[in-house]
């Protein structure tokens, strides 16, 4: 163990001096890095918010430290199989599709975008649903208080690019997930990609990130990205564009004119008020009686979800609500049964 600390501190000045062109460069001695892969094949004890995915092969993925720039290999139960340069990584992962004769993969596939201070493991219940509707789920990982917004989508576009064999992929993102997402249509594209979904994305800021951000250990903690969630009519988020498909807005409601939360105006999911989430040009609008965080488990979103997926419709009991006005501007009530 005395090894693998000294090591940890070789890879923090290895990782400083990197090469520009090569952020993956750095490499230890051999003798050492044996040593420390024997101490490191173990479960990963978190630290979700320094490491952004880079790769994935169902369930494995190849993912880079925010600092370091060195790169981990894990597992579906997130065991350390190698780490090092990226290029070390993707050797490891070769050898064991070849030991495991694991099949290329195909069909379709759904990539799951976290909010911020969350992680992909919020997205499971997303994830279980996914599988039973067919698709292969994609749980995306990147550092949210570590990283910008568009840094983040650097992280989503390295990992929709390593999909290979996916035929057609969707996105499926909650919370600053959805401001990632709109963040790598800014300069990506993928034919793949045929339908998003948005829930409780704070599509015109957060007005709830304006009260905290007064505070300065607030705003510190939550990092570049989470500054970017204000309300600012000349920051991030209005410059965004929209996704570069079809795509839907589902918010968390509370059916009332006050919410879940007193201190941001009008009917919210305790954090994201109803009227940020609307984007004009959505194919489809729904509220939910849920919270901001429960409504990754609510199963009238999930039902939702999947059904905008596979049928381009939120709702199977109504014809879609295009939003094609500004909040200002827009009278269409909520559909949300008030919650008492």
């Amino acid at each position: 163990m005395r090894r693998t600390i000294c090591a940890c501190l070789l890879m923090l000045v290895a990782g400083a001096n990197a090469s520009a062109d090569d952020p993956y460069s750095f490499a230890l001695p051999g003798s050492l890095r044996k040593s420390v892969e024997e101490d490191l094949a173990l479960k990963t004890l978190g630290g979700r918010q320094f490491w952004g995915d880079l790769q994935f092969f169902h369930g494995w993925r190849i993912q880079e430290h925010v600092f370091t720039r060195h790169c981990r290999l894990l597992d579906a139960n997130d065991h350390r199989h190698a780490w090092g340069t990226l290029q070390e990584c993707q050797q490891k992962l070769a050898e064991i599709r070849k030991e495991q004769k694991l099949p290329p993969m195909s069909g379709r596939g759904v990539v799951l975008v976290h909010g911020i201070l969350r992680s992909s493991k919020c997205m499971n219940s997303m994830a279980a649903v996914a599988r039973q509707a067919g698709y292969e789920p994609f749980q995306f990982d990147y550092p949210s208080t570590q990283v910008s917004i568009i840094e983040a989508a650097d992280y989503l576009d390295k990992s929709i690019q390593s999909l290979e064999g996916i035929e057609e992929l969707s996105i499926i993102a909650h919370s600053m997930g959805g401001l990632v997402t709109r963040a790598y249509f800014a300069e990506h594209q993928d034919p793949r990609i045929k339908r998003v979904v948005m829930l409780g994305t704070p599509n015109r800021g957060a007005e709830l990130a304006d009260l905290l951000h007064q505070n300065l250990l607030v705003k510190a903690a939550a990092g570049p990205g989470g500054r970017q969630l204000v309300t600012d009519a000349d920051g991030l988020i209005p410059k965004l564009p929209n996704p570069g498909c079809e795509f839907a807005v589902i918010a968390g409601a509370r059916g009332n004119s006050s919410g879940w939360n007193p201190f941001i105006p009008g009917d919210d999911d305790g954090t994201v008020t109803v009227e940020s989430t609307r984007l004009v040009g959505a194919a489809d609008f729904a509220t939910v009686n849920a919270t901001h965080s429960a409504i990754l488990r609510n199963r009238d979103a999930l039902d939702q979800t999947f059904r905008f997926l596979k049928e381009g419709r939120l709702c199977a009991d109504r014809p879609c609500e295009p939003i094609t006005a500004t909040p200002a501007d827009d009278t269409t009530p909520q559909q949300v049964a008030p919650q008492p």
